[in-house]
């Protein structure tokens, strides 16, 4: 998809959002007889009435990572989109309600996304499923001393899932350190000697990968790790570090990088220098089509990610029944008609799965018991994961989604890497 695409994409999500929060004004304030009949039950939290739900969030609409951003409210809009179709959710009070969703641009700023929770944070009963470590780091705090859930969000930051830490957070997808540690793992099941490079972000998100990296190949004699160096998040180039470790004889190259056009710009300075290494990647910076394509991938010996979700794009998705579902869903109900190139339209339909069964469990519309029911959910398997994977919210220090299965690249998308060889 073409960056205008997406920013039109991005544009029309929003818009399309603002009808709904329109639509709703008024009726999303808490205390108006929500809860069971005959005045047993708590007051209502914010956001939640007898008929309806609202959630918040923010995310990247624009910028260099307003693809997998867009797809953190469209994948959550089509999944709620179906079930409101269908009448709504059951929740555990006896109440069927209507989900409704506001969503605002963050741009990938922190002060921007603080910004948009400060005027979310009166209107919704819960924030949910924004991507980026720096922005939701920026009001988790703040999401605290509110007590507002900050809920199966889009990082792998470890801080959200420890609960003394981040008593109103809980982060979705796998933390870093699980990631990186699957990969150190695989590399160090090789029968052969390996050295390598490794270029990681400068802050939580990058330091989290290399320590599940290091920690994946600990004690592992067959492993070096000869050179590694950092960039900026603000960074427009990489090309300095890159031209540095390829001198480093490295044949494994772990580009920890967050940001999309970066990550495509490295791919090619690195066949520009005649190095040409087996790469690591993160699961948000692997898309086949949007990322390895447009980078050339092909040209290297294996290019490798993690996985625990179904990936659209992959040449049976569209035929099974889940991904029929899920891509009718993701164009009827959020405006998304074309195949996604990121796999965070699928997580946030899960996000929406994973939200569903938390409401079903919840006896009182309050934000404590919402916050109680999202840490009791266990061994379910939402829609489109993998065999193996599934959502554990009861674990202290582990995200809904801890399980990764490592994958590598074939040319089109992506298949099990269960060795090395």
């Amino acid at each position: 998809m073409s960056a205008h695409r997406m920013r039109m994409r991005a544009a029309s999500v929003v818009a399309g959002l603002g009808i709904v929060a329109l639509l709703v004004a008024g009726c999303t304030r808490g205390g108006d007889n929500g809860g069971a009949s005959g005045g047993e039950s708590a007051a209502a939290s914010p956001g939640i009435t007898d008929d309806s739900i609202t959630l918040g969030i923010t995310t990247p609409l624009s910028g260099a990572t307003a693809g997998p951003g867009t797809c953190t409210v469209a994948g959550i809009t089509a999944y709620f989109g179906a079930k409101n179709a269908d009448g709504g959710v059951k929740f555990g009070d006896g109440k069927t309600r209507k989900v409704e969703i506001k969503a605002l641009d963050d741009a990938y700023d922190p002060q921007k996304a603080a910004a948009n929770y400060g005027q979310l944070k009166d209107s919704v009963f819960a924030m949910t499923a924004g991507l980026g470590t720096p922005t939701n780091r920026a009001w988790r705090e703040a999401a605290i001393a509110d007590k507002v859930p900050q809920a199966l969000i889009m990082t792998g930051d470890p801080i959200f899932s420890d609960q003394k830490e981040s008593p109103w957070q809980l982060g979705f997808v796998p933390i870093y350190q699980n990631e990186g540690e699957a990969f150190g793992k695989l590399l160090a099941s090789s029968s052969g000697d390996h050295k390598v490079a490794i270029l990681s972000q400068n802050d939580d998100y990058g330091q989290g990968y290399v320590e599940g990296f290091k920690k994946g190949i600990e004690g592992a004699k067959n492993i070096e790790v000869v050179k590694e160096l950092t960039y900026e998040a603000t960074d427009t180039s990489v090309d300095a570090q890159l031209t540095e470790l390829a001198g480093s004889g490295a044949d494994v190259f772990f580009n920890a990088m967050s940001i999309t056009p970066l990550v495509i710009s490295s791919l090619q300075k690195t066949q520009e220098l005649g190095w040409k290494p087996s790469w690591f990647l993160p699961s948000n910076t692997s898309s086949p089509s949007a990322i390895l394509e447009p980078g050339g991938a092909s040209a290297f010996p294996g290019v490798y990610t993690v996985a625990f979700a179904q990936s659209a794009a992959a040449p049976t998705f569209a035929d099974s029944d889940a991904g029929k579902t899920f891509l009718s869903d993701l164009k009827q109900y959020a405006d998304y008609p074309d195949t996604p190139a990121f796999p965070h339209c699928v997580w946030s339909y899960q996000v929406g799965a994973t939200l569903d069964q938390v409401f079903q469990k919840m006896t009182e519309p309050t934000r404590d018991d919402f916050m109680t029911q999202l840490r009791s959910i266990k061994d379910y398997v939402a829609p489109l994961m993998l065999d193996g994977s599934s959502v554990d919210t009861t674990e202290d220090g582990q995200p809904a989604v801890s399980t990764v299965q490592v994958q590598k690249y074939n040319g089109k998308g992506y298949a099990p890497a269960t060795s090395w060889e």
